[in-house]
């Protein structure tokens, strides 16, 4: 066998070797997702919240959130609601003033985007009298569980600073796309964030149904220059040494994308955005795990590989191809996969659809929401060109906005927790 055989050889073994070994641990992982779940201790109603609702042009959704945000069951006088009127050509600022929040309105031809309207936002707290010990952030489009502050105010009372609540779907059934989304949503939600939570390691942000404390935001700041700003923070929070903790009894509902081509330029924004994150923070993550012999900080840099060990499957078998072009036939010691019994693949991939299943019913998800799984696998095929995609294009942090329609009120999406 000649070097450069070899050296292929090993590559495509190497390749193979992480993505088995990263999909093992995030197995084990999952498993703690079957743990009994629980609230914080109760304390009674003392932290004030400002809640920032970053909007751009969401005169069609605004109106339902603001409405929801008004009953909620904590005391009125602990938390005021901002809405970030964002380069809005449309209602929204005029519709918000009219349901009795403050309206800040901000205009930028060059930054735009959810992540710099938050930092100019933060600045201009500053300057009301009002002191607030954490802040709150939702997504225009969303609707929030009427426990969310309370159960904030039991995580901040019992000594966490970053928390990220249950999220889950607005609008799940409206097609497959949709559907397939809650469905993502669902089985990360218990068998990634709650397992994570269980074991004491930290959840990844979500970007909406978000609580950070207010001294946390002055120490780490919120200076992300990504599009990915949520996960840009939590990043910086582990490299501190803050954890953020995940609330399964909180819960925010975000409305998903209906068409295939909206979700596919929503998600290819959030690789990209992720990529970025992950050539900015893993390798001081790695580093300090290791040297502090963190788990946390190593699994946080995990996450952050997360989509990229999609492609280490895809990479190897493009250099098995190679070896074929190049001398005739692959060394069969070069697909590891094949070394392993047919049965256990198929029972990994048998397993995950139970637990996806199980954690769907688990959580009380409507028997609806079943329907969903023929065409799921199909829907995780798509992820494939855009994490192609985004990781050649990461460096493109240009910002779109995701166009809201659907205006439901909050009684037609709650379900028991």
């Amino acid at each position: 066998m000649s070097s450069i055989q070899m050296l292929i050889g090993f590559i495509a073994i190497a390749l193979q070797v992480v993505a088995i070994v990263f999909g093992l641990y995030q197995f084990g992982v999952s498993l703690f997702g079957f743990a009994r779940r629980s609230g914080p201790r109760y304390h009674a109603p003392a932290r004030r919240f400002a809640i920032l609702i970053p909007a751009h042009n969401e005169q069609q959704v605004i109106g339902s959130l603001l409405a929801n945000l008004q009953s909620l069951d904590y005391p009125r006088e602990l938390y005021e609601v901002f809405v970030i009127a964002d380069n809005c050509v449309d209602d929204t600022a005029a519709l918000s003033r009219s349901c009795g929040v403050k309206v800040l309105e901000r205009q930028s031809l060059t930054e735009r985007g959810k992540g710099h309207a938050i930092r100019w936002m933060l600045k201009n707290l500053g300057n009301y009298p009002e002191k607030f010990d954490a802040i709150v952030m939702f997504d225009a489009d969303n609707l929030v569980s009427a426990n969310f502050l309370q159960v904030m105010n039991d995580h901040l009372c019992n000594g966490d600073r970053v928390v990220q609540g249950y999220l889950d779907t607005k609008n799940p059934y409206d097609s497959w796309v949709s559907i397939s989304m809650a469905i993502s949503y669902w089985y990360t939600n218990r068998m990634w964030q709650l397992a994570r939570r269980r074991l004491g390691l930290a959840c990844a942000l979500g970007g909406t149904g978000l609580c950070i404390e207010s001294m946390l935001l002055q120490q780490i700041g919120w200076d992300g220059n990504t599009i990915a700003e949520d996960t840009e923070f939590g990043a910086k929070c582990v490299l501190s040494g803050v954890n953020p903790v995940w609330s399964h009894v909180a819960r925010v509902y975000d409305e998903k994308p209906v068409t295939l081509v909206a979700s596919l330029r929503q998600r290819l924004r959030w690789m990209r955005g992720h990529f970025s994150c992950a050539e900015k923070y893993i390798w001081s993550l790695l580093r300090d795990g290791a040297k502090q012999r963190s788990l946390a900080k190593i699994d946080a840099a995990l996450y952050l590989f997360q989509p990229a060990s999609f492609l280490l499957v895809f990479a190897a078998s493009i250099f098995i191809m190679i070896q074929i072009g190049l001398f005739g036939r692959p060394d069969p010691l070069m697909n590891v996969m094949n070394a392993v019994p047919n049965w256990i693949w198929y029972a990994g991939d048998a397993f995950i659809m139970v637990e996806m299943l199980l954690a769907m019913v688990i959580d009380r998800v409507n028997w609806r929401g079943l329907l969903g799984l023929p065409l799921f696998p199909l829907f995780m095929l798509t992820w494939v060109p855009i994490i192609f995609f985004a990781l050649i294009t990461r460096h493109n942090q240009r910002w779109h906005h995701t166009v809201h329609t659907r205006a439901i009120p909050f009684q037609d999406v709650q379900r028991p927790h």
